[in-house]
């Protein structure tokens, strides 16, 4: 494997491994070649030991779930989908109406799939791109790769042509699964520098002849339907034995990191990663398939994800195979998140899972809160009599209280029903959160409706979640235990070596953390990545950068450092305090987290939609504050006019422009800062406070590049994008600055 290779050895048995032991077998225990095969790291006991988890495939997997319950709906999807009226989501086809395959024909489409990219000339380790919302093909364009022996390299909706071309090429996809014409253009300008691609294929468009390769080289470009017929070419039995070369320990999946910085990496996930964390994961949701009835999930976040791969595609296939339940996964429409109408499809579907991350959980509080704020009277006063025994019990329910329910919470929990059902979610028996912090007020809030978030934590280099929380199981704040059958540890960590390190002590109260109790979060298990993924064909010294960054990732000891600060309490709940490249050094050297200020001046001033601290090795800090917005959804930073809580500050005021230069939004937000400022637990010392402040323009999103895929901020590219107003900040004697950024010179 010569360069594109970087090994650590496993521990021994006698390097005192409290929990998970190491079994060495033939393999590679990390790499950053595709073509390697991991070690199955096996706990000697519990949920992931061989003899209670044995290794095995996806497409295993995929036709075990085939053989049980072929005849049970897999995939559903309104075909075709309705479009949009004006800016309005027309209601849902009846259930009935809305397209769908059975667990056999999703599986034999696969197979088809999987022997037309064998007919092109896909080899075993080669890679599929997959560019596109959400749709039946996005499945089975992912498991016709994997069947084939291949890896699934999906690419984010929003990534634009730049990053297109690199995962493209990094990847070195052999076929690209694309959804439509504006996909295809898209590619068309990577494909040119794309020496392995043999073939494109179109699942939602009908393209005609070919694009331009290298040297001038013909691309073909298929239809779906085109692209299965080629599949003919391959038998049955040469389909088998490429199945048969394949080993739990290669790598099925290619999951490229959001990036908040440089070029995103490639985390491989083994087949043994994925199902080992769909199984343990599932331990953990005992509700979810134990009965002999349908499960539904709703498939809306990027599939290009870790979160969206396990949801959606892995967990069902491993429930349906090893439940007597089956799970079937409906499609959002694409344009549902951009129109605010992920609530209709909501209602449609039912879902009995539900994976929100925080911001569309935010989003539906608020439509919800300003629902209240129009409720008067008596509807008013039995609205707020109901909430308050709903949030004292989930109050009771989390660790260490008694689950008790105070008198006349059985009537309160029938009117907060109504709620549910109009969310869609009276019949979700597990709902969570993940990719992003989520605020301790939006848990409260959905406490006080009867519905409890449970957090989770982790990354895709440990296949999506490490820690977990259960209904019966969670502390506010906390992101949960460690899932069983794997490690979290906090250590104190030395800035030069990783393999240098020094467990923390466990906490007394999480709420009140001391510096000796915060370190850099750890995980360790049989879910942890077989590495980041190099191409030698891009050079030696992106080799040279891929192994390095592996091996600031895994230790020696097998530990994957996360880059998170954290702790652990002496009960095992994990709380995360921040990012270590998030953290502010303030001039004094002092290290401030910011997040927890940022989440109470948002607790307190519902009208923001983002504040960010800026402070790094200044002498004070400064925040930059965005505020709620129509049509700002994540993905795109909306328009100039007012919505939620902010529309609701001044009458008079109904755009953020004309909120930059209004008294009452100054005042407000001046308000919730000096407040915070005032908190011990969000501001535990004066270097952490915020001095001054700017309203900006508009708001933060994917498309402007503030925000990742997954919706986490990208910190440097706010701080360069915003600089103007930053600097004026610093220039300014007076606490508000009103921004010289303008819409015009900072979208993209």
């Amino acid at each position: 494997m010569g360069n594109a290779e970087v090994k650590m050895q496993a521990p021994s048995v006698e390097s005192n491994v409290p929990y998970t032991e190491y079994i060495a077998e033939d393999g590679v225990f990390c790499s950053s070649d595709g073509t390697a095969e991991a070690i199955i790291r096996f706990a000697p006991a519990g949920p992931t030991s061989r003899e209670a988890c044995p290794p095995m495939t996806v497409p295993e997997m995929f036709k075990k779930a085939a053989d049980k319950r072929g005849d049970k709906q897999a995939l559903k999807v309104e075909r075709p989908c309705p479009g949009l009226v004006g800016k309005a989501a027309p209601p849902a086809l009846p259930d009935a109406e809305w397209t769908t395959w059975t667990w056999q024909e999703y599986y034999d489409e696969s197979c088809q799939i999987a022997k037309a990219l064998m007919a092109v000339g896909m080899e075993q380790h080669s890679s599929a791109n997959i560019f596109g919302f959400n749709s039946p093909e996005w499945f089975m364009a992912e498991m016709g790769a994997i069947i084939a022996g291949g890896k699934a390299a999906g690419i984010y909706p929003t990534d634009t042509a730049e990053q297109i071309a690199f995962k493209a090429a990094h990847s070195g996809a052999s076929v690209a699964f694309l959804e439509d014409e504006s996909k295809l253009a898209k590619f068309t300008i990577a494909a040119k520098s794309l020496p392995e691609l043999k073939a494109i294929v179109c699942w939602d468009c009908e393209p005609k002849g070919s694009v331009e390769g290298p040297e001038g080289a013909e691309i073909p470009v298929y239809t779906w339907a085109q692209f299965k017929a080629l599949g003919d070419k391959v038998t049955d039995e040469e389909l088998a034995a490429r199945v048969a070369l394949q080993r739990p320990g290669h790598c099925c999946a290619l999951i490229y990191t959001s990036g908040t910085t440089g070029q995103p990496k490639a985390v491989m996930i083994t087949h043994d990663n994925i199902l080992v964390e769909a199984a343990i994961a599932g331990n953990e949701m005992p509700g979810i398939a134990m009965k002999e009835e349908q499960e539904r999930v709703l498939s809306y976040l990027p599939l290009s994800h870790v979160a969206g791969m396990l949801v959606d595609i892995v967990m069902p296939m491993v429930m349906t195979a090893t439940r007597p339940g089956w799970m079937t996964a409906y499609f959002a429409r694409a344009y549902d998140l951009k129109a605010g109408s992920v609530g209709d499809r909501l209602r449609a579907v039912r879902p009995t899972l539900f994976l929100g991350v925080p911001r569309v959980w935010e989003k539906v509080a608020e439509k919800l809160k300003a629902i209240g704020a129009q409720t008067k009277g008596l509807k008013k006063s039995i609205s707020t009599w109901a909430k308050g025994l709903s949030l004292e019990h989930q109050m009771n329910c989390q660790l260490g209280g008694d689950g008790s329910s105070p008198f006349g919470h059985g009537l309160a929990s029938v009117l907060l029903n109504k709620i549910k059902k109009a969310l869609g979610l009276d019949a979700c028996k597990f709902g969570f959160t993940g990719a992003a912090p989520i605020t301790k007020a939006t848990l409260e809030y959905f406490g006080s409706l009867g519905i409890q978030i449970n957090e989770v934590y982790g990354m895709s280099e440990n296949t999506g979640a490490t820690t977990w929380s259960t209904n019966e199981c969670h502390v506010w704040g906390s992101c949960g235990y460690e899932i069983p059958g794997t490690e979290v540890k906090i250590f104190k960590v030395d800035e030069t070596d990783v393999n240098k390190k020094v467990e923390c002590p466990r906490a007394d109260d999480l709420g009140k953390l001391t510096e000796d109790e915060k370190g850099e979060v750890c995980f360790r298990g049989r879910h942890i990545m077989l590495g980041y993924m190099g191409n030698p064909a891009l050079g030696e010294e992106h080799m040279a950068t891929i192994n390095k960054k592996l091996a600031e990732a895994i230790d020696s000891e097998g530990w994957l450092h996360s880059g998170d600060q954290g702790a652990i309490d002496k009960r095992g709940m994990v709380k995360i305090t921040g990012r270590y490249k998030e953290l502010i050094i303030g001039a004094g050297g002092e290290n401030i987290a910011p997040v927890p200020f940022e989440d109470r001046v948002k607790e307190l001033c519902p009208a923001i939609s983002n504040f960010l601290m800026i402070g790094d090795q200044r002498k004070f800090n400064v925040a930059l504050v965005t505020l709620k917005a129509v049509g700002a959804t994540g993905e795109a930073p909306g328009t100039d006019e007012l919505d939620g809580a902010a529309a609701t500050v001044d009458a008079s005021v109904k755009k953020i422009s004309e909120a930059q230069q209004s008294e009452a939004f100054i005042k407000l937000v001046t308000e919730a800062i000096t407040a915070t400022n005032a908190d011990g637990t969000a501001c535990p010392m004066n270097a952490a406070k915020v001095q001054k402040f700017t309203i900006l323009p508009r708001d933060f999103s994917v498309e402007t590049g503030e925000l990742t895929p997954t919706l986490k901020t990208k910190r440097s590219v706010v701080s360069a994008t915003f600089e103007k107003s930053i600097e004026a900040m610093y220039a300014s004697k007076d606490v508000y600055t009103v921004s010289p950024d303008t819409v015009e010179s900072t979208t993209n």
